[in-house]
This record gives C-alpha cells, structure tokens and sequence, in this order.
C-alpha cells in the first residue's frame, strides 16, 4: 500500500468515527469464510456497517478525529474490525446472539455517546443500553404519568364530591 493510498484509507476511517456515535472494535479473528459472510449478514440485517481494518492506521485516524478515545487505542491488538451504528446497543447485540454458535467475535471495547468501555466483559451490559430514542420515550412517559393521574383523581373526586354534596343536601331537607 502506497503512501498515499495510507493517507486515503487514514481519511476514510477519520469521517467514519467523526460520523458515528457508536463504534465497537472486535477480533474477528479464526472465523472461516462462511462464518464470516453470516456476521456479516447479521450484521446487516441490523443496521450494523462491519469493516476489517489495519490497527495502525485505525489508530492514527482516531488521533486525527476530534473525539476523546481514551485508553481504547490501546486494544488495537492482533486482528480489528470495527462495527458502526446508529443504536449504541445494536452490535452488542449481533455479536452475543452470534457467539450461541462461535467463540467469536470477541469485544476489544467500545465508543458509546461518548462513553467508553474496555473488554470482553462489558459485552453484556452493552446489551442492555438504551437507545437515546428509548430514552427519550421512558422519560416522555414519566412526564405524562403524573398528569394522567391528576387528571384522574380530579375526575373521580368531582363525582365524589358532588355524590357528598348530594347525600347532604338530602339530609338537611
């Protein structure tokens, strides 16, 4: 690879992390051609864009993007691949449900909203992140709740407050 094919591919992967909100870098490492096209297949059945790349050059283009990495450079060790998504939980997702059938792929870390997260074992808590639109409908839904009960206590208090005044207007009469 040329000098100038380097500093293309560099660009590339630098727009793809400035890009994405949600990146996961995993070792696909060992799996046969087959197993590969079905990662590949599951992944895009969700909405999930999976690259192979150099470690070098993955580690200059995250030196080159604006965002804070931290210590996740220092797993750019052995094979690479690198997931992106829209849905910080979505690549979690395909790689647990495809290691039922294979040890791989394995999580070396992940870039989540800014949030970073180091090791295989992170794996099952990253399943379970909610997406900033579940989010968004969790707290919409709290905010509605104690409306719809005020709402509701005023009504049922209107017919037992007029049932009160009923059942005292007959007795003074």
């Amino acid at each position: 690879m040329t000098r100038e094919e380097k500093s293309q591919v560099i660009e590339e992967l630098t727009a793809q992390l400035t890009e994405n909100a949600n990146i996961y870098l995993t070792d696909i490492s060992g799996l046969d051609a087959g197993a590969t096209s079905n990662l590949r297949r599951a992944c895009f059945k969700a909405n999930v864009k999976l690259a192979v790349v150099k470690n070098t050059l993955l580690e200059k283009a995250m030196d080159a993007s604006d965002k804070e990495f931290g210590e996740l450079p220092s797993t750019l060790k052995g094979n690479t691949s690198v997931m992106y998504s829209e849905t910080g939980n979505a690549p979690a997702k395909v790689i647990k449900a495809f290691r039922k059938k294979s040890e791989k792929p394995l999580l070396k870390g992940a870039f989540i909203e800014e949030s970073i997260y180091l090791g295989d074992d992170q794996l099952d808590m990253l399943v379970d992140i909610k997406s900033r639109e579940e989010l968004i409908g969790e707290i919409v839904g709290l905010l509605q709740s104690p409306a719809k009960n005020v709402i509701s206590a005023l009504q049922s208090s209107g017919g037992k407050l007029s049932g009160i005044l009923k059942t005292l207007s007959q007795k003074e009469g």
